[in-house]
């Protein structure tokens, strides 16, 4: 079945990259000259994704904004004759049906997906965590969606966790199809003894899932801090039906971290066809003075 919707949850406060996220939503924060939001919408529209609704809340409009058309800025363009940048500026706000709507209540990333019921209906639907860039050859997502096709079930993206940082995230146990697949038959959130690791195979910002998914998360019971986990409902329904789990290929940014901005820009800007050059020569003469 072809996957078309996606659902992107970006109502997240950023504390963790404080103050530039006191007024500017994590998901705008800027890769060299594109925020990660737009990244990341260009990754699922890469993979065939056509209809996307992006879960906000309180104070992020500017997400909004950012992929609507601007009137205004595309006729000052036109007129000076900056045609490039007109085309890129019509480009954003065409990239594919975006749709938003706001999680009022901060009550974890459960309750974000089970805003988008609705929107997704009986299909199968696309996940993508609103402050992780992935950028590759080939879009991470359309590697899960691939996947899903292949085996009829709901799939993970994931990579290899530190031991020591794996309590910062969940643990999932696998077990090896081939190449990069496995079956995850359990889930544990944040294991926090070394009991609980199931292994340092870990979801990272990506998944594709079954519209189950939001009874299950209908009837899951909030845990810490009031919130609704999508990992408790994932986990229903790897230890039942199964799920597929697929380290995907792509460099992996987390904008939620004040250290992956730095790695986002550093990288991404050394490849940038515009200052690319430029960028890597300073580096070279910088790197001699530390």
């Amino acid at each position: 079945m072809k996957i078309t919707k996606a659902v992107i949850p970006a109502a997240g406060l950023g504390t963790r990259v404080l103050p530039a996220t006191k007024s500017m939503p994590k998901e705008m924060l800027p890769i060299v000259d594109k925020p990660t939001i737009q990244y990341i919408v260009e990754e699922a529209v890469a993979a065939g994704i056509t209809d996307i609704l992006i879960v906000t809340n309180r104070g992020k409009g500017i997400i909004e904004d950012h992929f609507d058309a601007s009137p205004e800025l595309e006729a000052i363009l036109e007129k000076s004759g900056k045609l490039d940048f007109l085309e890129t500026v019509r480009g954003i706000s065409n990239l594919a049906n975006i749709t938003f709507i706001r999680q009022k209540e901060m009550k974890g990333l459960g309750h974000a997906i089970l805003k988008a019921k609705s929107f997704v209906g009986n299909e199968p639907f696309a996940v993508l965590f609103g402050d992780g860039a992935i950028v590759g050859e080939k879009p991470a997502i359309g590697q899960l969606i691939e996947h899903y096709g292949e085996f009829g079930k709901g799939v993970v993206g994931v990579k290899k966790v530190d031991a020591k940082d794996i309590h910062k995230y969940g643990s999932l146990k696998v077990e090896h199809i081939y190449d990069n697949v496995f079956k995850c038959t359990d889930m544990k959130e944040k294991p926090q003894t070394p009991e609980e690791v199931l292994s340092l195979y870990s979801i990272i910002d990506r998944c594709v899932l079954p519209s189950e998914i939001f009874e299950i998360l209908e009837n899951t019971k909030p845990g810490k801090g009031g919130e609704i986990q999508l990992t408790d409902a994932m986990k229903e329904i790897a230890t039942t039906v199964g799920m597929t789990a697929v380290e995907y290929t792509g460099t992996r940014y987390d904008m939620g971290n004040k250290l992956g901005i730095l790695q986002a820009s550093i990288e991404v800007g050394i490849n940038h066809p515009e200052v690319g050059e430029d960028f890597k020569k300073y580096l070279k003469e910088f790197a001699k003075t530390l």
